[in-house]
């Protein structure tokens, strides 16, 4: 079968590789038919790998697909069904995957398409409880956002910030992948969303999207804009995957008592805070990291309600490079996808 695989930095090649093996027990065959790009894939691209894989390695940590053959004790499935899939290895078994909090798995395996190898390929075999029946109505194209965009999104959003109807949030980086997500769900709850973006073609399709407040921090201070509309108040929920750039202002955006939740760092690793400020205003800070398995749920039940994701492009599997470097070039609004 295809498969997209990396030998080297930047050294991505679409070769022919063993079939997925037949499904054992618990086990299922997907044909994958697309995959979401993210950053962590261009975090693979570069070679930022933060633990040792074996190369070459299939890339693709997000994707749909249908099934194509079921093991032995699967239960609920059929084949044929559409399904989005898990983008980590997690182990089932530990406390944390018992309890549904499975990006807190005890011992996880890698994320695939980062540490093992992914989902860029046209069959994965995977465990069943790894995939998520979506829908009917959800496209192949939707389900493959559910992994990893919209269901970094349903976490940060709902189970970290516990965002309530009628709240004010900023949403930081409005035209990328989940920044387009996180400004649908939030106005889904009636929220007065403020966001920034890098262009002012950017900033128009961000307002289209529903965004009430769109900032320009090319050209002018975001904190300043945010307190200056919200009459020195803040808001009540900081979306935050920048890191460093944003991180003070960020801080400076929120009323007392307000939550910040941050699932990335693109900007760089590292940044300084005042901490009197921390405590004084009794901010609250979560890191948030992928999702649970309930997530990719609730995101695909959101999907089929009309909150769907944003598509930029969609590649065929040999451009996957080309997604890639539009995905550094920070061009994209929305997610970009390869189709198989």
């Amino acid at each position: 079968m295809r498969a997209l695989q990396l030998f080297g930095d930047r050294d991505l090649r679409l070769t022919d590789v063993a079939d997925a093996p037949a499904p054992g027990p618990g086990e299922v065959r997907v044909r994958v038919r697309a995959v979401g790009l993210n950053f962590i894939d261009v975090w693979g691209f570069r070679g930022m790998a933060f633990a040792k894989r074996r190369l070459p390695l299939t890339v693709g940590a997000e994707a749909a697909g249908e099934i194509a053959a079921l093991g032995e004790g699967v239960t609920g499935l059929r084949e044929g069904d559409p399904v989005a899939l898990y983008g980590a290895k997690t182990c089932g078994h530990c406390r944390a995957c018992r309890e549904g909090r499975d990006n807190l798995c005890e011992d996880v395996g890698g994320v695939y398409g980062f540490h093992i190898d992914g989902f860029a390929s046209e069959f994965v075999t995977v465990p069943a409880r790894l995939v998520v029946k979506a829908p009917a109505g959800v496209s192949f194209t939707d389900a493959a956002c559910a992994g990893i965009a919209f269901g970094t999104v349903q976490h940060m959003l709902f189970d970290n910030a516990r965002l309530e109807p009628g709240e004010s949030i900023l949403v930081h980086a409005g035209g990328s992948g989940i920044g387009t997500s996180a400004i649908k769900m939030a106005k889904a709850l009636q929220c007065t969303v403020f966001t920034t973006v890098g262009d002012d073609r950017k900033g128009a399709m961000a307002g289209e999207l529903g965004a009430d407040h769109v900032i320009n921090y090319r050209e002018e201070r975001f904190e300043g804009e945010v307190r200056r509309l919200t009459k020195r108040k803040g808001v009540d929920v900081v979306f935050e995957h920048v890191g460093p750039d944003t991180w003070n202002g960020s801080l400076l955006c929120l009323k007392r008592g307000g939550r910040l939740v941050t699932c990335g760092s693109t900007s760089g690793v590292s940044t300084t805070m005042n901490l009197m400020q921390l405590f004084q205003q009794q901010y609250r800070i979560t890191g948030s990291f992928g999702c649970r398995i309930e997530n990719i749920r609730q995101s695909l039940d959101k999907m089929a309600t009309g909150i769907t994701p944003v598509i930029d492009t969609v590649y065929p599997l040999g451009d996957f490079a080309a997604g890639l470097e539009r995905l550094e070039s920070r061009q994209v609004f929305g997610k970009i996808l390869v189709s198989l």
